[in-house]
């Protein structure tokens, strides 16, 4: 019932042509960033609302980088589970998160970044009108010819 529903929306296109996405997925995290075209300014904003952006504190001498913890707790969950899920039709995220790894960072700020990057491509997907695409969303993995 709730995957018909989903798939008549109009961007439904856009939302299953992300790795790691199904119907249920794909309508939680709809329904928690909404459909209002214009609620976003900009990728930052979808982001920081999602909770995957982190908090720079900076002083003087100081400079401390932390994870967002005023945020849409269910869309943050849902968003750390498609972290988990694109891993696996996803080359180029699955290589993100292994370098990532490789850097000393712990599993959970790795998925936290891989969420962060994932928000910031769903956003430009839905903002160009256009399906995902593994070479363009991962090129900067890429090595340079």
């Amino acid at each position: 019932m709730m995957a018909d529903h989903f798939g008549r929306h109009r961007e439904a296109e856009r939302y299953l042509s992300l790795p790691g996405f199904g119907p249920v997925l794909g309508a939680r995290i709809l329904g928690e960033f909404g459909d209002d075209p214009h609620r976003y300014r900009d990728g930052k904003a979808r982001r920081n609302y999602a909770g995957t952006s982190p908090i720079t504190r900076a002083s003087g001498s100081r400079r401390v980088v932390l994870a967002r913890y005023a945020r849409n707790k269910r869309l943050a969950d849902a968003v750390h589970q498609w972290a988990f899920c694109v891993m696996r039709g996803s080359p180029g995220a699955r290589t993100y998160y292994q370098t990532l790894r490789q850097r000393g960072t712990g599993h959970q700020a790795a998925l936290r970044q891989l969420s962060n990057r994932l928000v910031g491509i769903l956003h430009g997907c839905l903002k160009t009108g256009t399906t995902y695409n593994e070479a363009t969303a991962w090129s900067h993995l890429q090595p340079a010819t």
